[in-house]
Parts: C-alpha cells; sequence; structure tokens
C-alpha cells in the first residue's frame, strides 16, 4: 500500500486561501493535508513541525517560500516548495478561489502521487 504524502498549504494569516486548499483536499484519499500562515497573527502559524511532517510544501505567493526558506533553512533544506501564484483577492471558499487551488495544486499532487 502507498503511503499518503504529506502537504502542507501555506498563506499569511491561514484565514481564506490555505484553509480552502485544505478544505477541498481534506477527504482526498491520495494525500494528507494540513494549513499554516506565516504571519504571527495567523490562525495557525507554521512551525518547524509542520515543515518537518511535510512531504511538499504549497505556498499562494512566493513572499511566503521566502519566508518559509528564511525561517526554517534546515527543515526546508530539501522541501519541495511549489509557488502557486493565487494572489489573497478570494474569501474562504470562493468558487474562483477554488477553481484557482486546483488547477495550480493538482498537477503537483499528479506528481506527487504517481
Amino acid at each position: 500500500m502507498r503511503v499518503r504524502p504529506n502537504i502542507l498549504f501555506v498563506c499569511s494569516k491561514n484565514q481564506w486561501r490555505s484553509p480552502t486548499a485544505e478544505a477541498i483536499y481534506r477527504r482526498d484519499d491520495r494525500i494528507s493535508v494540513r494549513s499554516r500562515g506565516t504571519a504571527k497573527a495567523a490562525v495557525q502559524t507554521i512551525r518547524s513541525s509542520d515543515v518537518v511532517w511535510a512531504d511538499a510544501i504549497l505556498v499562494m505567493e512566493d513572499k511566503h517560500r521566502q519566508r518559509i526558506l528564511a525561517d526554517f533553512p534546515d527543515e526546508s533544506k530539501f522541501k519541495s516548495v511549489h509557488v502557486l501564484d493565487i494572489p489573497d483577492d478570494y474569501r474562504f471558499m470562493d468558487d474562483d478561489l477554488l477553481e484557482l487551488i486546483k488547477s495550480a495544486a493538482e498537477p503537483v499532487i499528479d506528481q506527487l502521487t504517481q
């Protein structure tokens, strides 16, 4: 039996984008998911243990990738970090946001699960 890869979705405040991504994939049998934010005021702030847990990290913007690499240099050294290029223009579970996340994340998920 194949082990499901752990995917960490990251945005700034863990309020709209990354929780939406987590909600989309929460019941997906191909992967295990978490969502976190890079801001100190995030609903759930990213920790070292989250980076260690993740097989792949999918961030909404390049600033999130930069923050992870700067704050967790040892933990992220050999991690796959993918920038989805999704701006902070959407609310939680917005239909357009759902489509953007799926179209950006699916190629990465397909690659990890094949």
